[in-house]
């Protein structure tokens, strides 16, 4: 790659189209996360085993990934990673005992799985916080995904999306382990309220975070841009 695609600052974002992002994230939140918790729970509370739930719980991603494939003639990759996380809490609710302690540890087994999942990804073309990304920073268009596929091209994006995926793997690793740890030190009942603080602690953390290091990684890439600029310019004035 040339030290001019390296140094180029990165184009801003295409306007977006509010009526096609209000209806994606609509669908997102909806068919990913709302739909799938109160299948699982009107399930489960009526008698479902937890393996039946979430398994007729995933269909709702399944649909979103349809929906996507007719729309925008595209594969939602957001949709697949939450079918996956959906077929790895099934599986995990499969192992084992399922006494209080037991499932307290499951759910540390699932997120431990997810930050595997994520360092996993640092071997494959793209790592999984720019797919992500791509889902959160666009609308869904041509116009907006082929920009966001287009930022790939440099190396401080390329960075950026790397260290994220990294940071959310160690992390959720991390936040397993503990968790793990506590659900054998702690009385039971004092971990089933320290558990979900855990995991939506350590999310909001994330997402904190993300929103950070995101920003300060592009304005060093701007930076570094305009020192780059400015050299060349005084370069050729000095010839």
């Amino acid at each position: 790659m040339s030290a001019q695609t390296t140094q180029a600052v990165q184009p801003g974002p295409p306007a977006r189209s509010g009526g096609a992002a209000a209806l994606g994230w609509i669908l997102t939140i909806g068919l990913n996360v709302v739909a799938p918790i109160l299948t699982y729970n009107q399930l489960h509370d009526h008698g479902w085993s937890e393996f039946g739930a979430l398994l007729v719980s995933s269909a709702w991603p399944v649909l979103d990934s349809v929906i996507s494939l007719a729309w925008r003639r595209k594969l939602d990759e957001f949709a697949v990673v939450t079918l996956v996380f959906l077929v790895i809490t099934a599986v995990v609710s499969l192992v084992g005992a399922h006494s209080a302690r037991a499932l307290l540890i499951k759910d540390s087994g699932v997120t431990g799985l997810f930050g595997l999942l994520c360092l996993a990804t640092l071997l494959a073309p793209r790592p999984l916080m720019f797919y992500f990304g791509r889902k959160f920073a666009t609308d869904g268009t041509p116009e907006s995904t082929a920009w966001w596929n287009g930022l790939w091209q440099f190396d401080g994006f390329r960075r950026t999306m790397t260290v994220m995926t990294a940071v959310w793997g160690v992390a959720y690793l991390a936040e397993a382990a503990v968790r793990v740890v506590l659900a054998y030190t702690l009385p039971t009942d004092t971990m089933v309220v320290i558990s979900p603080i855990m995991i939506y602690g350590v999310l909001g953390v994330l997402a904190v975070w993300t929103t950070f290091y995101g920003k300060r990684s592009k304005a060093e890439g701007e930076r570094r841009a305009a020192e780059a600029a400015a050299a060349a310019e005084a370069q050729v004035q000095g010839a």
